[in-house]
Formats: structure tokens, C-alpha cells, sequence
């Protein structure tokens, strides 16, 4: 079955970095469109960035933009996000999701259950 596992998530500083890791099972990442999607503490989900399948376009939330970056490892079939220059907004649970084979029509139909990501000096 479909799994998404998140880890990498913990306290930093603002001004440093993290780089989070979804481990995928059941499915092959590559063929799917994979995305970051982040809670902060009483606020609504925000879309962070997109890996497409195939040649692995990426698109980011501007509020991102240049300080995060998405990547895949299709050999470990994990998704990550490398996070750097981090800012107090930037804390929240981070959750990997992926998309259905037909996107607008599925929309993200699988999410693992977050890792939290605490930007504070």
C-alpha cells in the first residue's frame, strides 16, 4: 500500500538549514507528482513546492522562493526538500503528499503525517 513517511524536521536557528526526506512506498515517486504542504501552529495548509514526474519540473510558493529547494532520489525513491536561510514563519508540520494520476481530477490523495519544523532562537 501507499506509504509517505517525513523526517529531517527538529529546532533550528533562523538563518540555518534543514533538509527534510519523504520516504515513499508503493508506489513509484518519479511517475507522480510530489509536493511539500506545511500547517503553521493555527493556521490553514499552505502549498510549498511541486517535484512533477518525469523530468522533475519544480515550482515553489513565493514565500519560499530561493531558500528552499525540491529534489528527488528515485533510487531511494524519497523525495526531499532542502530548506536554508530559515525564518520563524517557516515553522510548521511539513507534510509530503502525492497526487493522483490524474491530478485535477484526484488532486493529493495521499499525505504522511508531518514533521515539524520550529524556527526559533
Amino acid at each position: 500500500q501507499v506509504q509517505l513517511v517525513e523526517s529531517g524536521g527538529g529546532l533550528i536557528q533562523p538563518g540555518g538549514s534543514l533538509k527534510l526526506a519523504c520516504a515513499a512506498s508503493g508506489f513509484t515517486t518519479s511517475s507522480y507528482i510530489m509536493s511539500w504542504v506545511r500547517q503553521a501552529p493555527g493556521k490553514g495548509l499552505e502549498w510549498v513546492s511541486d517535484i512533477h514526474s518525469g523530468a522533475g519540473d519544480t515550482f515553489y510558493a513565493d514565500s519560499v522562493k530561493g531558500r528552499f529547494t525540491i529534489s528527488r532520489d528515485n533510487a531511494m525513491n524519497t523525495v526531499y526538500l532542502q530548506m536554508n536561510n530559515l525564518k520563524p514563519e517557516d515553522t510548521a508540520v511539513y507534510y509530503c503528499a502525492k497526487w493522483g494520476q490524474r491530478p485535477t481530477r484526484d488532486g493529493m490523495d495521499y499525505w504522511g503525517k508531518g514533521t515539524l519544523v520550529t524556527v526559533s532562537s
